[in-house]
């Protein structure tokens, strides 16, 4: 069902790597045009570079999605290079794990403001063009510990918690404005998530679990790809997704 993906002004944050590099190759070879946010600019560069040298459209823009105005700008330049905005993908995001006991307090902070405020701050970018076209697509990334909450993760959990009924109260507001709402709750997935955990013992039985059984990171391209395809009379408003032999 790709008809419905190309030409569509896709933003994506988080870019750079991951789920996020990997959902910006697989909608530029369908034909969509991109707006890659990240701070790594090195890496961003890199991947436009692929994308365009492939006949494909993207551009770059540093951006650190706990800056509203960076969030704004980055949105601001898809619209003033492909003249509208389609599809936000908020996929930035941090999980650095640790028992509450440690009191990492500023690990708490970063995570609230990545996991909620950037995505909060995605939706404030785009929901004025998105009103103004009365058309756009909104989807936001929570995760299977949105769904449960794990000992050890209560405030990464918390904020994916947050990201799910953030997405269901956006989905509610929008309809008059012909806007889609998607929030995709992955599981294991091959990525440099895992890489935030501080604490030793809780990030090596982390990423060892996650290097057995994680799926890669183009299956989150292809659950994006799904939802953003569908008819626009189509609003496919959760998705969960885990390796099949993942048991949490």
């Amino acid at each position: 069902m790709t008809d419905n993906i190309t030409g569509k002004v896709i933003v994506i944050t988080g870019g750079s790597s991951g789920m996020g590099e990997a959902t910006a190759r697989d909608l530029a070879a369908k034909g969509a045009k991109l707006a890659l946010g990240a701070r790594r600019k090195d890496r961003l560069d890199s991947i436009v570079k692929d994308i365009t040298d492939a006949g494909g459209e993207a551009v770059a823009v540093e951006t650190d999605v706990t800056k509203l105005d960076d969030v704004q700008a980055l949105v601001a330049k898809a619209k003033d290079t492909f003249g509208r905005v389609d599809v936000i993908f908020n996929n930035a995001g941090l999980m650095p794990l640790s028992p509450l006991e440690s009191l990492k307090i500023d690990e708490w902070d970063q995570m609230i403001d990545v996991n909620v405020k950037g995505t909060l701050y995605g939706i404030a970018a785009v929901l004025p063009i998105f009103k103004e076209q009365k058309s756009g697509h909104v989807i936001n990334v929570s995760s299977v510990y949105g769904h449960i909450t794990v000992a050890s993760g209560a405030v990464y959990c918390a904020t994916k918690h947050a990201v799910r009924s953030l997405s269901e109260g956006l989905r509610q507001e929008v309809k008059d404005y012909n806007v889609r709402v998607t929030v995709i709750s992955p599981g294991a997935v091959d990525t440099e998530l895992t890489q935030h955990i501080t604490e030793p013992e809780l990030g090596d039985n982390v990423r060892d679990f996650v290097k057995h059984i994680a799926v890669p990171a183009s299956t989150m391209a292809d659950m994006v790809s799904f939802a953003v395809s569908q008819p626009e009379n189509v609003d496919v408003n959760e998705i969960l997704f885990r390796p099949t032999v993942q048991p949490v």
